[in-house]
């Protein structure tokens, strides 16, 4: 169905609108008694509703109820409260147009020149694992219907959907809102009102009639992805791309992440971060990854001979390729120490993001003033869906970890039991090399890496990689390969560096050689029956 069609040339010009009257109902009290205190003072007129109004007036501001103006009571439970044409004339009219002033002064409603809405909270009552008839009380509908009709009358209505935005409501007040602020927060509010629907779908999809959860792995019939611009970068991958980062409102990961230090982050720096925490998060025990182009160049956890954990974590993983290492990425799973901050000081480093940092750690580190240092947020996750864009659209898929990981579903397939400690070693490389890009080989000693064969389109070109890299380091190390030796080459190429015991997935159609080629050099083999590509 069409809307009506305006002739440009009855439209008059109006860029400042002067704010004379102001409708605020409000979830999230933040601000609201600062807001309303800026608005009495400048003689505004306030309008509101049920708790808002009350808050307003309990406060001493003066404030008329929303069903004196609609001259009906809010009813049925408060559903319905701004729901009325006294209230919407007032929001929608065009006041460029002759037309409708003469129509708002025939009806007798004055026009609103600030409209200022947040909905109800949807989202934390979904988190908070309510029942379902408590979770639809919150879809809010005549929220929504305001913050929409004040965004599409943005011509002559301000529309706040935050309380980020009241400071520049309460600046505008003396002059008037412009057209390019209202514009601003009316593209604002679209967005606003688009992912809160996007939440409620959500819910719908993902649950019951009872509110119980579907089983349909998390993947639904339909995605929506949305996020609010948080910076925009100096460039993307390269200087000729332009970037920007978004930020998902309850993500809790490398986007959500305080820079504490250093220079702006940039495209490739997000990447590579998000890239080494996720490696360095896979493990419980204190955990460093070097990363490097997505690549890691090291990888380890504390030992218990480590006079302080994270700090050995850090040690180990750096000696696994100090020269790739120049320029890396740097995460660690617990707080960096001062130990581990002098350690990382004399290498030059990009990025250095973790939990927390010790107050000497940051003295030591904020001495390179371009080395960025990240805190990530209280309660850090990875988000539940991977997304990846292709051509025409997007591909989503849980990710890949390791909950209820345990080395006792492994299969001995060929060799001697190992001991605890090389044990140890084979479920470390195995973990670790889930971080690496496919083909991937990681040769691991002591909970550390020291040899690492990434992204090759051969398996056997992975394996060269690893032992090169590995040098001496890989006799006596073990081995992980994230998917199976399709030959027997890959594999000998392991074990004619010393590799004495390899961890894969098995699966092969020639699995039986590859068997046969640990049997008759005496390395032990573990078939783990999943694999872990990264592509």
């Amino acid at each position: 169905m069409s809307g009506p069609i305006h002739d440009p040339n009855l439209y008059t010009h109006r860029d400042v609108v002067r704010i004379e009257r102001a409708l605020i109902s409000v979830s999230d009290k933040t601000g609201l008694l600062e807001l309303a205190a800026a608005l009495a003072d400048s003689g505004v007129e306030i309008v509101s509703t049920g708790s808002t109004a009350k808050t307003i007036a309990d406060a001493g501001f003066p404030v008329t109820e929303v069903s004196q103006v609609t001259g009906f009571p809010e009813s049925l439970d408060g559903r319905v409260k701004t729901l009325h044409p006294a209230v919407h004339a007032g929001i929608l009219a065009d006041l460029r147009l002759e037309s409708h002033k003469a129509q708002l002064d025939e009806l007798g409603i004055r026009a609103f020149q600030l409209v200022v809405v947040n909905l109800y909270p949807f989202r934390e009552t979904v988190a908070s694992g309510a029942e379902s008839s408590a979770v639809i009380e919150q879809i809010d509908i005549g929220g929504p219907a305001l913050v929409r009709a004040s965004a599409k009358n943005h011509a002559n209505v301000a529309i706040a959907v935050s309380p980020s935005s009241y400071a520049g409501i309460i600046e505008s007040l003396p002059a008037g809102t412009t057209f390019e602020s209202r514009r601003a927060l009316a593209a604002e509010a679209f967005a606003h009102t688009a992912a809160y629907d996007t939440a409620v779908a959500a819910w719908f999809a993902d649950t019951t009639t009872d509110g119980e959860a579907v089983d349909t792995a998390g993947l639904g019939d339909a995605v929506t992805i949305e996020g609010t611009r948080s910076a925009t970068l100096r460039y993307g991958e390269n200087s000729h791309q332009p970037a920007a980062l978004y930020v998902r409102e309850n993500g809790a990961g490398i986007a959500q992440a305080t820079q504490l230090h250093g220079k702006e982050m940039s495209y490739n720096n997000y990447v590579d971060a998000d890239a080494a925490v996720r490696a360095a998060f896979d493990f419980s025990e204190p955990a460093v990854a070097i990363i490097k182009h997505a690549n890691p160049c090291g990888i380890a956890v504390a030992q218990p001979t480590d006079d302080d954990a994270i700090a050995g974590a850090h040690a180990r993983a750096h000696a696994c390729d100090p020269v790739s290492a120049f320029g890396g990425v740097i995460a660690a799973n617990r707080t960096v120490t001062r130990a581990m901050a002098e350690g990382v000081a004399e290498i030059f480093t990009e990025v250095l993001v973790a939990p927390d940092f010790e107050p000497e750690a940051l003295e030591i580190l904020q001495i390179k003033k371009n080395l960025r240092l990240l805190k990530l947020p209280a309660g850090f996750r990875r988000d539940e869906t991977e997304i990846r864009q292709i051509s025409g659209g997007f591909l989503a898929q849980k990710p890949d970890g390791f909950d209820g990981f345990s080395s006792v579903k492994w299969q001995r397939v060929a060799g001697k039991h190992v001991d605890d400690a090389t044990l140890a070693d084979l479920e470390f490389a195995w973990k670790a090399c889930r971080s690496v890009k496919s083909n991937a080989i990681l040769l691991a000693s002591d909970g550390a890496s020291v040899g690492v064969g990434m992204g090759q389109v051969n398996r056997v070109d992975s394996c060269h990689l690893a032992v090169t890299r590995a040098g001496d380091r890989a006799a006596g190390s073990v081995a992980a390969s994230d998917a199976f030796f399709p030959f027997a080459d890959g594999l000998q190429v392991l074990i004619d560096a010393g590799v004495t015991a390899v961890v894969q997935p098995g699966g092969s159609v020639r699995d039986a050689e590859v068997i046969e080629a640990a049997q008759a050099a005496g390395v032990t083999m573990y078939f783990t029956g999943e694999r872990h590509f990264f592509h």
